[in-house]
């Protein structure tokens, strides 16, 4: 029986559709392609949640392709900032409530603004962390889109 986690329960009360998937965690290789090949699952369909400190917004949040680099500048302009930096990992626990790993853009300590990188409209469902290392959300794009108020755009080059 999978445990559930805030994120779990904070989509039950919005009624959205979700399944919790399991996956074996190494603590040396926290990528994306390493959970998606856990998964079973195509690396494109798994997001990573990046936080961010804007020069002008403070803290947001993007929602990238796992294999993909955000583009800080593409980040900063759709955020309204004229610059913006990746949170320190020191910070990320304090900041939202996660660890590295097991970062979900629902249910942090604070409600951000969020992004999510346009390539999640291409599939039926995508992969988030559920709020711990070593279990995912699969979800539909726009569950996700509702449940986060989240922005789509282009994130990555």
């Amino acid at each position: 029986m999978i445990k559930k986690t805030n994120v779990a329960r904070l989509l039950d009360k919005a009624g959205i559709n979700y399944e919790l998937i399991p996956y074996e965690v190494d603590e040396n290789d926290l990528s994306a392609r390493h959970v998606a090949a856990g998964l079973g699952e195509n690396v494109e369909q798994v997001f990573k949640t990046i936080v961010l400190h804007g020069d002008k917004s403070g803290y947001f949040v993007c929602v990238v392709p796992g294999e993909q680099e955000i583009d800080l500048k593409l980040a900063a302009k759709v955020s309204g900032n004229k610059k913006c930096e990746l949170l320190p990992l020191k910070a990320l626990l304090p900041t939202t409530g996660y660890i590295r790993g097991g970062c979900s853009p629902i249910g942090m300590k604070k409600t951000f603004p969020t992004y999510i990188h346009e390539t999640c409209l291409h599939f039926p469902c995508i992969y988030v962390s559920a709020g711990v290392r070593g279990l995912q959300v699969k979800i539909a794009p726009g569950d996700l889109i509702q449940e986060t108020h989240a922005e789509i755009c282009r994130l990555c080059i």
